[in-house]
């Protein structure tokens, strides 16, 4: 029996991919949880061998759980569950460990297939997928510069994101001034989608 865990924001679907998946012989789910910031603790405890992980979450990402779990002496098999194909999320799920990156419109037979495939031991890269990740470059923001893009895209003001990053309003300021610049957008709003499709969030 391979024992699943789902992190997934989106109820509804979370609750249609477990309920589906439980009808499969070989598969069951043993978590569902909604949030990316309570997840790698709350894991710990499920003894699940596939984690099938949502990349765009409240809280934290699920790129960010993927790399947190690393540092577990036996971390679960983690599969990117997403509606974004953006080479730069590809690449951090390389980067973090991910053993397979599908999208949320695969039949849930396809996926189905891929956790028994991941529990196997095989790596679910598509060649392309591959290939446009490598092509998408090192992250030029530093990690200041990353946290303030990060937690602007949940806060809309300058006040809001210097209380939830415990900095000040000018300082804040700044950060998102220097990620303007490297990433050669107009405003902070196209710095943030720049930053998300090359990985860099």
């Amino acid at each position: 029996m391979i024992n699943v865990a789902i992190v997934e924001d989106q109820a509804m679907l979370r609750s249609a991919i477990a309920a589906l998946l439980e009808l499969e012989p070989d598969i069951r789910v043993v978590a569902q949880l909604g949030r990316g910031d309570t997840a790698v603790e709350t894991l710990a405890d499920t003894g699940c061998d596939v984690l099938l992980l949502d990349v765009e979450m409240p809280g934290v990402s699920g790129l960010d759980v993927a790399e947190a779990l690393k540092q577990h002496s036996h971390p679960p098999l983690v599969m990117m569950l997403t509606t974004f194909q953006r080479p730069g999320y590809v690449r951090r799920a390389l980067e973090a460990g991910a053993r397979a990156y599908i999208t949320k419109d695969s039949p849930v037979g396809e996926i189905a297939a891929a956790i028994r495939r991941v529990a196997a031991g095989e790596l679910l890269f598509s060649g392309q997928q591959v290939r446009l990740a490598m092509e998408s470059g090192d992250s030029p923001l530093s990690k200041r510069e990353g946290d303030v893009l990060r937690a602007a895209q949940f806060h809309d003001t300058l006040a809001d994101i210097a209380e939830y990053l415990h900095l000040s309003v000018s300082t804040v300021s700044n950060y998102i001034t220097a990620a303007i610049a490297k990433t050669a957008s107009r405003n902070r709003g196209q710095a943030i989608r720049i930053a998300r499709d090359r990985g860099w969030l």
